[in-house]
């Protein structure tokens, strides 16, 4: 468990970028936050076999905003190897954000 919370603390400026740029037209005044606590591990593959360093991770995390009121529901996949770094190669917005779920004295978050 702490590897894997070192991993997502890793990756978690490239979720930061990603999620920034897709709930610029969703929310006003700002990008979601992103908690390391709300970011799963779907899945971890070695690319090119045993012992080979071409890794792929696939997370699927949630966005919140003020008192963590989630935003949403995203799956990201990267590829993590010594020639391209961490390299975004999938993105999926799952669901939300849903108004009605937000209370309202936060609704005006939304666009």
């Amino acid at each position: 468990m702490q590897i894997q919370d070192m991993l997502i603390l890793f990756l978690l400026p490239h979720l930061n970028e990603k999620l920034a740029e897709e709930y610029a037209d969703i929310l006003k005044g700002g990008s979601p936050e992103l908690y390391p606590y709300f970011v799963d591990v779907i899945k971890t593959e070695r690319v090119n076999g045993f012992r080979g360093f071409d890794l792929r991770i696939t997370l699927q995390a949630v966005p919140t905003v003020g008192p963590h009121i989630p935003v949403g529901e995203d799956r990201f996949t990267y590829q993590i190897s010594p020639v391209v770094g961490v390299k975004l190669i999938q993105f999926e917005h799952l669901k939300g954000p849903n108004k009605a779920d937000f209370p309202p004295n936060y609704q005006d978050l939304l666009r």
